[in-house]
């Protein structure tokens, strides 16, 4: 099975890109953030002729997410208590599926920043209840969070800023002391002080030339419960779709698990 995140950056303008990239790279789960898209404009259509399913939950001109599956998504859910579109699960084939977008928070210190800390301690409780309920859980999307500094092109700079913060790692440790692990560090991706080795990282600013100049931050993971995790055998990112023309400025990242 393969499941992969990729935070689109608007699925109007990159729904080509998710329907190039499906053809290509037939996952079995796909989850999106940053659709915006209200309900009624998602591209339903377009993602059954390609063979997926989709379950929802859109907003104009911010946030969204989704569920795309090869199989039918069940008992889905949408939503925490602040009303945004940031959060969606479903069953695909007896695997629960959360799909996140985290709170950007702005800058350290700010109002939105403290909104983001109480927003994870939310996710916190729903993905707590959704673990004693479910044995496959898998959490995923752009956690606007990087976990260690070797996870930033240039640690000196971003340690202590936003993304960066101690009290943003503290509340992704926080939920992957539920049972969740990340897969990622233990499979190859370069070497940390290689400044060319884009495998490192999901995203890059659209500023000053990012992705060419590598200045990538990690920000994009995946979780796994101990069921799914003892059956992981890849966990990559896919950088093909970030040097299409128009691209989103984050690329799908993708786990592989054994049958």
């Amino acid at each position: 099975m393969k499941i992969a995140t990729w935070n689109v950056n608007s699925l109007k303008v990159r729904l080509p890109h998710v329907l190039d990239w499906l053809s290509d790279n037939p996952v079995d789960v796909l989850a999106l953030q940053e659709t915006k898209q209200t309900d009624e404009n998602f591209p339903q259509a377009e993602l059954l002729a390609a063979g997926y399913q989709a379950v929802f939950h859109g907003q104009k001109t911010y946030n969204g997410v989704a569920i795309l599956a090869r199989s039918e998504p069940t008992d889905h859910w949408t939503g925490l208590s602040d009303g945004q579109a940031r959060v969606i699960t479903a069953t695909i084939n007896g695997v629960r599926v959360i799909s996140c977008y985290v709170v950007n928070g702005q800058a350290v210190g700010s109002d939105k920043y403290e909104f983001k800390l109480s927003w994870l301690g939310e996710l916190h409780a729903r993905v707590e209840a959704e673990l004693k309920a479910h044995d496959k859980v898998v959490v995923l999307g752009d956690f606007n969070i990087a976990p260690f500094p070797s996870d930033t092109y240039d640690p000196a700079a971003w340690e202590g800023k936003i993304l960066c913060s101690e009290p943003e790692r503290e509340a992704l440790r926080g939920l992957l002391a539920l049972g969740l692990s990340d897969p990622w560090p233990q499979f190859d991706h370069g070497a940390a002080d290689d400044p060319e080795n884009k495998d490192r990282f999901t995203w890059w600013d659209y500023r000053a030339a990012g992705f060419r100049r590598n200045l990538g931050l990690r920000i994009d993971h995946i979780l796994l419960s101990p069921a799914l995790a003892q059956a992981c055998v890849d966990c990559r990112v896919d950088l093909v779709p970030r040097r299409w023309e128009r691209p989103s400025d984050h690329a799908p990242v993708v786990v592989t698990l054994a049958d």
